[in-house]
């Protein structure tokens, strides 16, 4: 009982700074589609499906492996943590460079020939964030929540700080034909979307300074033993990663590759704008995964040895599916409110895929939570087939579905992609590491939500006191089923 109660503390310190940091910065989406055209947005939704794949390329499971490695018997903390870091910054101070090197070339493929800048500014980005991965793992594991909540809500204020001056008050400004100190000397109308990226930059820059005094090695010899042991561990887990996030953000690559020739650059771009604005709408489940997976990873490992382990992660499960589902049904009834989230109408024609991407966020959580079985028995090399296997679902169904279907196509291949990844994740975690998870309360809570969410679109009520209010007796209706199915566990809360 006092293991779910810390998991559930760290989970609440972890959130503040990955689900109200991350919840800040997609305030930014608002500000941004205000300011910039569709085809615009199009440009920043692009870069940042890149920015999700190299940086799971950059940090190749390195963090796992130093949590593995860090609990295993006999394993010393310190020179784990020694190898992982002098691993990643030679890799990612390779990467800087060849990119820079190469920026032109790199930039003409993105079919951005005017602006290799971009991928100078997105190299660096990329690969301090991938050092600094490595000193917050350090505080996760040693239940420093507070110091890592600090700099990432540190990170994001800087970023926010630095979109609000550049885009929210130099922009409109020089469009007014004002003119002084700071827009004169700071701001320049030929970057354009360049200051959010720039804006990054400088935030990644400056929690990378903020985490040096937690990358000082002391007693340092290198351990090509040790290391290649991390590496066999983590391969498996990059090469999962890389497919996970092809999985995650390889639509918004293909909706311009493959729309590029029929629609034109513009076109295209809006539409991948249109996507990417609404896909930030279904992302507010992920801003709860992410908190949790940054407490669970850490728990489950060391709570492994307990002779309850199981039964305990089994509990989790249920109550991790009920938040989400409750999320889902909080965002889809009042939807009426949420769209305002993006204020520009440009975008709203693209809401439709929510609920879609809602689910299949749900899928990915659960996924998420059974990968335990995998990295608990050192079989990381069968997630990594797992999410081959999404990966492959993901292209195919992207490439038949969007020149069809257009982003909608990229909606529905998400959840079926994400779909398939717990089905077969659960039958290989039963047979290697089973895990007694109540699958049928599992489903239940999903398909109960499911047909709340219908029963809404039913009604079809117009928008009013009413509508919201039977909206809050469906709400209740579904908290109070799960309050009732899960009250032998109330004493678990």
């Amino acid at each position: 009982m006092q293991a779910l109660k810390k998991l559930a503390g760290q989970t609440a310190i972890y959130g503040m700074s990955s689900i109200i940091g991350r919840f800040l910065n997609y305030l930014l989406v608002p500000l941004h589609v205000v300011q910039f055209t569709t085809d615009q947005y199009g440009v920043i939704t692009e870069m940042y499906a890149y920015v999700a794949f190299l940086v799971v390329l950059l940090t190749y499971g390195m963090e796992t492996a130093y949590f593995r490695f860090s609990n295993k018997e006999g394993g010393d903390r310190v020179h784990v943590f020694n190898m992982s870091l002098i691993s990643i910054f030679i890799s990612s101070a390779i990467f800087i460079l060849v990119s820079v090197f190469f920026n032109q070339p790199i930039a003409d493929w993105l079919k951005y020939p005017n602006h290799s800048e971009y991928v100078t500014w997105f190299a660096m980005i990329v690969g301090l964030d991938a050092i600094s991965s490595i000193p917050m793992a350090k505080l996760r594991a040693l239940d420093r929540a507070k110091t890592f909540a600090l700099i990432n809500l540190s990170n994001v204020a800087i970023n926010i700080g630095l979109n609000l001056f550049f885009i929210a008050y130099c922009m409109p400004a020089y469009q007014n034909g004002e003119s002084n100190v700071l827009i004169d000397t700071f701001y320049s109308p030929d970057i354009g979307v360049g200051y959010v990226f720039i804006s990054n930059l400088i935030a990644s820059i400056i929690k990378f300074l903020l985490l040096i005094p937690f990358m000082i090695m002391r007693q340092f010899h290198f351990d090509r033993g040790l290391l290649k042991k991390m590496l066999i561990y983590a391969i498996p887990l990059l090469i999962a990663g890389l497919a996970g996030i092809v999985n995650e953000t390889l639509d918004r690559v293909l909706l311009k590759r493959i729309l590029y020739d029929e629609l034109g650059g513009v076109a295209t771009l809006s539409q991948l704008g249109i996507y990417g604005a609404c896909y930030k709408v279904s992302i507010i489940i992920s801003l709860f995964i992410q908190a949790f997976r940054y407490a669970a990873e850490p728990f489950f490992f060391s709570y492994s040895k307990e002779k309850d382990s199981k039964q305990t992660y089994a509990k989790i499960m249920n109550y991790f599916v009920v938040v989400c589902a409750t999320i889902f049904l909080s965002v889809l009834l009042y939807m009426d409110f949420i769209k305002y989230f993006i204020p520009n109408q440009d975008y709203w024609v693209g809401l439709k895929v929510v609920p879609i991407l809602l689910l299949g966020n749900i899928c990915l959580g659960i996924y998420y939570n059974q990968s335990i079985w995998y990295k608990m028995t050192d079989k990381t090399y069968m997630g990594a087939y797992i999410a081959i296997m999404g990966a492959v679902i993901t292209i195919v169904l992207n490439i038949v579905l969007i020149p069809v279907m257009g982003y909608m196509g990229s909606a529905w291949t998400t959840l079926i992609c994400y779909g398939a990844m717990v089905i077969v994740s659960y039958i290989l975690g039963h047979k290697y590491y089973p895990i007694p998870y109540q699958v049928k309360r599992v489903l239940l809570y999903i398909a109960f939500a499911l047909g709340i969410y219908f029963i809404s679109v039913k009604l079809d009520m117009n928008p009013g006191l009413a509508k919201y209010s039977v909206h809050a007796l469906l709400l209740i209706a579904f908290l109070g089923v799960v309050v009732i199915l899960e009250k032998p566990y109330k004493r678990l809360i």
